[in-house]
């Protein structure tokens, strides 16, 4: 069994692969911009990843969204359907919480395939 380690800090690995299953830390955009903007920037950082980890966008399994505020469901979700359109969509759960600071409004965990 070998688990391989992406961006490993002190405190946590951005991505980990076991098997052929890749698991990302949850990706958040730059504090303080709106949700559209961060959106885009977790969706570029998860292209990023999967890139790294031998995967792309048809490879998802499942997606977590966190939103501080649901009112932002409709602004994420223009984003997040502009990104997944033509590739196969994961199964996906959304839901509010308080993130790490009031500035980020928007974090996205993924699991994907390796291609």
């Amino acid at each position: 069994m070998t688990i391989t380690r992406i961006d490993t800090g002190p405190r946590m690995s951005q991505a980990v692969i076991h098997n052929d299953t890749i698991y990302l830390a949850g990706q958040v955009g730059a504090p303080g911009e709106s949700v559209s903007k961060q959106t885009r920037a977790v969706l570029a950082e998860i292209d990023d990843l999967l890139a790294q980890t031998g995967s792309d966008r048809d490879h998802l399994l499942s997606a977590q969204i966190w939103l501080a505020d649901m009112a932002d469901f409709a602004e994420m979700n223009a984003e997040w359907d502009a990104w997944i359109a033509g590739h196969g969509a994961p199964t996906r759960a959304t839901g509010e919480a308080k993130l790490a600071t009031p500035d980020y409004r928007v974090e996205i965990i993924i699991v994907a395939a390796r291609a």
